[in-house]
């Protein structure tokens, strides 16, 4: 899959843009600042109906702006994708595909498959669990609209419960009935979704430590392990154990949305004793296990973006990197940097053809 064409009107710092891409290997080069990021941000936005770096819709549009639209025109299995994402403030979000708008933004999930590579991944090391199930969760529901449709299901069920609990304590009542139906749902969603990340990360994770060892040029082992509180106990019994906590706290304290994921280098957790280096490769090669992943399961080779990733890695993985992008297990890759030398210096040794975009302050 590739994207031909992009138009960005009042998007972020952008009035009006458009961009043409011929080539498989597309650089924005510019200074901080100038709309590098956001032109990435717009292409993940038409392939996942969101921002990557900010969810909040109406923070996408131009200061001073009342709406925003996006333009893209996609090659898939020989056929042209149009697709055209809006927002007005006061309305809702709306994305057409070749001109008729999607009842649900959900249904547009998976369609046009895309993996980003970005300083922000960090925050998957650095911050709660929330952002590594997010991660698990968003790759599964790109290749399976059953998990994302049980998913859906399940935190609209745990927003009830919860709302259930605070109701309770406010008006000094408890109803066993009324809580066991939402626990009934609870287990029977929250059991799929478990099933579920087990089943992925069984096969995802011999991915990613391959990934890595090829980065790293086999210096140091890195392992990933999926944490659940349902490795111990069945998840009706711990919504039982749970209770008297849940009712005190007023919202539902266990369960497969605490779920997480431990990442370690060696023996060691690698958010205290990795190197900025060494984790940023843990991230690449996070990121390309879901490349290659989504890739085996769909069938389609996904767009690659590759946001300012160069620095505070050295030359050695830089090289490891470049290497395993210049192969035909790629299709379309985008990459953004502040140094236009180091850019041409990179993209100069790959043997295929690429394009610079200059983004200057016109833009």
């Amino acid at each position: 899959m590739e994207i031909t064409q992009l138009t960005l009107v009042n998007y972020k710092n952008f009035e009006s843009q458009s961009f043409d891409f011929p080539t498989k290997v597309n650089c924005f080069i510019g200074a901080n600042g100038i709309g590098k990021t956001n032109t990435l941000d717009a292409i993940y936005h038409l392939c996942y109906g969101k921002g990557y770096f900010n969810p909040i819709a109406t923070q996408n549009i131009r200061h001073g702006e009342d709406f925003f639209m996006l333009e893209g025109s996609f090659q898939k299995d020989g056929k042209t994708e149009k697709i055209v994402c809006s927002l007005k403030k006061g309305n809702k979000k709306l994305i057409k595909r070749n001109g008729k708008t999607y009842e649900r933004l959900s249904d547009h999930i998976g369609l046009l498959p895309l993996v980003i590579i970005s300083p922000a991944d960090r925050d998957l090391i650095l911050s709660g669990s929330e952002l590594r199930r997010k991660f698990v969760d968003g790759v599964i529901s790109q290749l399976d609209k059953v998990y994302l449709s049980t998913l859906i299901n399940y935190n609209k069920v745990l927003t009830q419960r919860n709302s259930l609990l605070k109701y309770f304590a406010a008006n000094h009542t408890f109803d066993a009935d009324s809580i066991a139906v939402y626990n009934q749902q609870l287990v029977g969603y929250g059991e799929q979704i478990h099933q579920k990340r087990q089943e992925f990360l069984e096969a995802f994770i011999p991915i990613f430590q391959e990934q890595y060892r090829i980065i790293s040029g086999d210096q140091e082992s890195v392992s990933l392990r999926y944490q659940s509180q349902l490795e111990a106990v069945s998840f009706a019994d711990l919504l039982e154990q749970q209770l008297t906590k849940d009712r005190a706290l007023q919202y539902t304290s266990a369960g497969i949305h605490k779920d997480d994921l431990e990442f370690k280098i060696g023996e060691h957790r690698i958010k205290k004793f990795g190197s900025q280096g060494q984790q940023k490769s843990f991230l690449i090669a996070l990121k390309l296990a879901q490349y290659y992943f989504t890739k085996d399961q769909t069938q389609d080779t996904p767009i690659l973006l590759l946001d300012d990733i160069f620095d505070k890695l050295d030359e050695n993985r830089v090289s490891q990197l470049i290497s395993l992008v210049d192969t035909d297990d790629f299709g379309q890759v985008f990459i953004t940097d502040t140094h236009d030398q180091r850019t041409e210096t990179i993209v100069s040794q790959i043997h295929r053809d690429y394009q610079i975009h200059r983004l200057g302050n016109e833009t």
